[in-house]
């Protein structure tokens, strides 16, 4: 068997690169041994790969041609097992060449920033707008990204020359595994800064306090995020910017509870209005509302109807919170409460005594009221009456 590595590919002496690895592929299809199972062929395929090995690589082309030993004499020479590239291996059988990433860019989208935002209730139900400070990475106007100084720009890196990754070589027992790291140097971008800009220090952005306008739309609540696109940390390199987002925060109001869309009230009573009825003036939540030359209605006439009982509720249909999403508007849920004077002077006392004599109420036995019945039991007694 000829040990000439131009005889084992089958190519002249002055063959160029194109012509060897398409003599290497063929050859390595036809003696690789997951393709072929005969004794010899794993021989002959690491006769094919070492003769491969010399010819592809310049400087062992060079040595071989002038009479020398490629491999320097050491483990591993012609004929005895040198190693072989797995990348040209893929090469044969799948053809191509390796994947490589290229270097990165330096502009890279800026992360998302999150402000709080305190709001009365009536700013929250029905919109607001509100001026924000906020503070994150702008656009360093003195390099305009570039991270260079003024009169300067990036240059090539001259260890991965631009490419932003370096290829490593390492012998193993099968062989040469060649892989691709990102570049040290430039740390994969594939340039250099010599002269960074002394604002940002070669990142392309500075930390600045600025001021957002911000439109809170009706209906949000406690928790809400509100998004503004673009209006968050600049990218280094002068990246596109992230987004904003404004958490709201709700502050506790003096008369109203929000229960999603509804507000919930008490108001109290004397024992004495109750029984005879009253009218009471009830305030809306957009009596809060800093509106001047605006026509709105700020409170309504509430009617408390004779022998009104403690817990009775009236609703207000429509005079709650407006829909985040929709054009609904919730209710407001008032509920009486029923106020017992805890102190009489003695004319007091002696009028309560004399209506407590004429309704025959001196000493009552009180009144065993039923159980509080679900919806199922009320359905139970609706099909089954007594």
């Amino acid at each position: 068997m000829s040990t000439d590595p131009y005889a084992i590919l089958g190519v002249d002496r002055d063959a160029d690169a194109d012509a060897l690895k398409k003599a290497y592929r063929r050859l390595a299809r036809q003696y690789h041994p997951d393709v072929n199972s005969d004794p010899g062929a794993q021989e002959r395929f690491k006769e094919v790969s070492a003769a491969y090995e010399i010819l592809s690589d310049p400087e062992k082309r060079r040595i071989y041609d002038l009479g020398g030993d490629p491999f320097g004499g050491g483990a591993g020479g012609f004929g005895q097992g040198a190693g072989f590239s797995f990348t040209d291996i893929m090469d044969a059988f799948f053809g191509g060449q390796p994947q490589t990433r290229g270097p990165r860019s330096r502009q890279r989208r800026g992360q998302d920033a999150l402000v709080r935002l305190d709001l009365e209730l009536a700013e929250a139900a029905f919109g607001a707008t509100r001026e924000l400070k906020v503070d994150t990475a702008v656009l360093c106007t003195t390099c305009q990204g570039s991270g260079a100084a003024e009169g300067s720009r990036p240059v090539t890196c001259e260890t991965c020359h631009g490419r932003g990754e370096v290829q490593h070589v390492q012998r193993s027992f099968l062989g040469e595994v060649r892989t691709l790291r990102p570049c040290a140097a430039c740390r994969g971008y594939g340039e250099i800064i010599p002269d960074p800009c002394r604002d940002c220090a070669g990142d392309g952005r500075v930390r600045s306090r600025r001021a957002i306008t911000v439109k809170i739309p009706p209906g949000v609540d406690t928790g809400t995020r509100v998004q503004l696109s673009g209006e968050g940390e600049v990218g280094p390199g002068g990246g596109q910017p992230g987004d904003l987002y404004v958490e709201i925060n709700v502050a506790p109001h003096k008369i109203f509870t929000r229960e999603g869309l509804n507000l919930q009230c008490r108001v109290a009573v004397p024992m004495t209005a109750a029984a005879l009825g009253t009218s009471i003036e009830l305030p809306l939540l957009e009596a809060d509302l800093e509106a001047e030359g605006i026509d709105i209605e700020r409170s309504v006439t509430l009617d408390v109807k004779p022998g009104t009982q403690s817990g009775t509720e009236h609703v207000l249909r429509g005079r709650g919170v407006p829909s985040l999403r929709s054009q609904a508007r919730g209710d407001v849920v008032v509920m009486i409460e029923v106020e017992t004077p805890t102190k009489l002077d003695e004319r007091q006392e002696e009028l309560l005594r004399e209506l407590a004599g004429l309704r025959n109420e001196e000493s009552p036995d009180g009144r065993i009221q039923p159980a509080h019945k679900g919806l199922f039991g009320r359905m139970r007694d609706a099909f089954n009456p007594r």
